[in-house]
């Protein structure tokens, strides 16, 4: 059980290094992965399983206690991001596929190793986690509206069947892993170290598949998708800072909402645009999760550098930063 440990943290910790590896293997030796893409869907709802079983009752009351920054960073992640794909897609003049591919990045729900990065950051914890549960909560409505209303130019959208998807390989998947967490709490906290190693290998599959299967697509237009997407986070993280900074926000919420909305769920734009769109689609999700896991340290990295006075009135204290899979990747 300690070797697994040992390997779970190492997992957790060097996430990042290990998608890129894992993301040029695929590259050079895609026969291999090829038949991986029909476990994708799979693969995400073990991670948000696991997501489930680290969430707390106390990180869904924080939205009632406190909403006003959380309604403003969620806000702000459903509302920048899309509009910031669309625009960027617009002027790059991506072709269809990786248009709305860039629109279902925009419009998915915050990524988990966001919180790990706020935490290195020192900003505030709690309400980063409660932007994640709250903005995840909401994405079977909103991720599909938003991509009716921006990418239905480009291809065709069906949001019944999205929210569908969403609610199987999200919502449901959650709520077990809250369940479970609730009648075997002592079960979960043991294996809770072991829970960083599966879902870093699940990203790391689901990384593969679609990369194997996009290398020609990857050596065409590799250089302009990243670009986008590159520009697309930087741009989430500047207005996420710049809203809060503009309602006067604290530093630690500043940094807490700027890394939430300028990282987003890319294994869940993975397994929609592979399900809805094709696999081109997917080529703009699976970029961000090697580039949000390199710019999201380089960003906590130099934050960590500055403290911040601790809130003490909003979202006081911190939460132990217990959780397992805030520990891996989107």
């Amino acid at each position: 059980m300690r070797i697994l440990e040992s390997v779970s943290q190492l997992a957790g910790k060097y996430f990042a290094l290990w998608v890129v590896a894992a993301a040029l293997i695929a590259f050079f030796f895609p026969s291999s992965f090829l038949g991986l893409g029909a476990y994708i869907t799979i693969l995400l709802g073990v991670v948000m399983f696991g997501m489930g079983l680290t969430l707390k009752p106390v990180d869904f009351k924080l939205v009632l206690k406190r909403p006003v920054p959380v309604i403003i960073g969620t806000a702000s992640q459903f509302v920048f991001m899309p509009l910031a794909a669309f625009l960027i897609a617009y002027v790059l003049n991506l072709p269809a596929e990786l248009a709305a591919g860039l629109v279902l990045l925009g419009s998915v729900p915050g990524g988990t190793s966001s919180n790990v990065m706020v935490y290195l950051a020192k900003g505030n914890l709690a309400l980063s986690v409660a932007m994640t549960s709250l903005s995840t909560m909401l994405a079977p409505v909103l991720t599909p509206l938003i991509l009716l209303a921006l990418a239905g130019q480009w291809l065709p959208v069906d949001p019944v069947s999205m929210f569908i998807s969403i609610v199987q390989v999200i919502v449901v998947p959650i709520a077990l892993g809250i369940i479970i967490r609730k009648l075997l709490p002592n079960m979960v906290d043991k294996s809770a170290t072991v829970v960083p190693l599966v879902s870093v290998l699940a990203i790391i599959v689901i990384v593969c598949a679609v990369v194997a299967a996009n290398v020609e697509s990857i050596m065409t237009s590799g250089v302009l998708v990243f670009s986008a997407v590159m520009l697309h986070n930087l741009i989430g993280l500047a207005l996420g800072y710049g809203a809060a900074k503009l309602m006067r926000l604290d530093e630690s919420k500043r940094r807490a909402i700027s890394i939430e909305v300028g990282m987003q769920n890319s294994g869940l734009g993975v397994a929609l645009a592979t399900a809805h769109f094709g696999p081109l689609a997917a080529l703009p999700n699976v970029i961000a999760a090697v580039w949000h896991n390199i710019s999201g340290p380089i960003l906590a990295t130099i934050w960590s550098k500055t403290p911040v006075e601790k809130d003490k009135v909003a979202y006081g204290g911190t939460r132990n930063f217990d959780s397992p899979l805030r520990n891996t990747g989107n």
